[in-house]
C-alpha cells in the first residue's frame, strides 16, 4: 500500500474520530453542557455508552442503530456527521496534500459543519465557536496563502483582518438596513460573526464566493419550501447552514471560481 493511500486512510480515521466529538459539541453546547464531562450516554435510558460501543460509525453498524441497554433507536445523523467529517478530511488531504494547509482546511471544515448543524437545530450560531474561529483564522494566516494581501506574515494577517472585517461589514449592513426598514431583525448577529470567521480564514475572495453561494442556495431552498407549503415569506431559515456550504465551496474551489469570473469580465 502506497504512502499516499495510507495517509488518506489516516485522514479518514481522524475524520471519524473528530466527527464523533462534533456530535457531542452539536448536542451539548447549545444546551450549556460540558463537551468533556460527563461521559456520553443514551438519550433514551441514560445508560453510559461503553467504550466499545463508542467507536465512530462502526459501533452504530454493529449495534444495528440501537442502544445496547434499552434498544432505543439511535439517530442516523450521528454516523452521517462522522462520515461527512471523514469525507471532508480526506478531501482536504487530496486538495492540499502534505502541507500545513491540509490540517488548517480540516479545522475550517469541522467548524463549518458544527455551526451548520447547530443552526439547523436551534437557529443559533454560538459565540463559543464563532469568536474563536475568527481568532484562529487570523492567527493561522502567516502559515497559509489563502488570505494574504502581500508577501510576508503581516500581509497574511492584514488579509485575514480585512476578510473578517468585510464579511462582518456586509452582513452587518444588511442587518442594519433591514432593521431600519422593517423594525425587526432579518438575520441573527451570529451570521455576521460566522461570515467574519470565513473571511478570517479565506480572505475577501472567500467572503465573496461564500456569500454568493450562501445567498443562491438559501434563496433556492426558501423558494422550494414556500412552493411546497409550510413556509412563508417571514419564516426563518438557518442561514448559517448556507454560509457553511458557501465556505466549503470557497475553500475547495474559490480561487478557480474567482479567476474564471475575472476572465469572463
Amino acid at each position: 500500500m502506497s504512502l499516499h493511500v495510507l495517509l488518506g486512510v489516516y485522514a479518514a480515521v481522524l475524520g471519524l474520530i473528530v466527527g464523533s466529538y462534533l456530535n457531542v459539541v452539536i448536542y451539548r453546547l447549545p444546551r450549556g453542557i460540558s463537551t468533556v464531562f460527563p461521559r456520553s450516554c443514551c438519550p433514551g435510558c441514560g445508560a453510559p455508552i461503553r467504550a466499545v460501543d463508542n467507536l465512530p460509525l462502526l459501533s452504530f453498524l454493529v449495534l444495528g442503530g440501537r442502544c445496547r441497554s434499552c434498544r432505543a433507536r439511535i439517530s442516523w445523523r450521528y454516523p452521517l456527521i462522522e462520515a461527512a467529517t471523514a469525507a471532508l478530511f480526506v478531501s482536504c488531504f487530496l486538495r492540499f496534500g502534505l502541507t500545513f494547509e491540509a490540517p488548517a482546511a480540516a479545522l475550517f471544515c469541522a467548524l463549518m459543519l458544527v455551526l451548520a448543524v447547530i443552526d439547523v437545530d436551534h437557529l443559533i450560531l454560538p459565540d463559543a465557536i464563532t469568536w474563536p474561529a475568527i481568532l484562529l483564522g487570523i492567527f493561522l494566516q502567516p502559515l497559509l496563502p489563502w488570505a494574504r494581501l502581500w508577501d510576508g506574515p503581516w500581509g497574511a494577517v492584514a488579509g485575514a483582518v480585512c476578510g473578517a472585517a468585510l464579511g462582518a461589514g456586509i452582513l452587518l449592513a444588511v442587518w442594519g438596513g433591514w432593521y431600519l426598514l422593517r423594525h425587526e431583525e432579518g438575520m441573527g448577529l451570529g451570521d455576521v460573526k460566522m461570515l467574519a470567521a470565513i473571511g478570517a480564514f479565506l480572505g475577501w475572495k472567500g467572503v465573496a464566493v461564500s456569500l454568493f453561494f450562501a445567498a443562491l442556495s438559501g434563496a433556492t431552498v426558501g423558494l422550494a419550501l414556500m412552493a411546497w407549503g409550510g413556509y412563508g415569506a417571514r419564516s426563518k431559515l438557518p442561514f448559517g447552514a448556507f454560509l457553511a456550504l458557501g465556505g466549503l465551496v470557497a475553500l475547495f474551489a474559490g480561487e478557480p471560481l474567482v479567476q474564471a469570473y475575472a476572465r469572463w469580465l
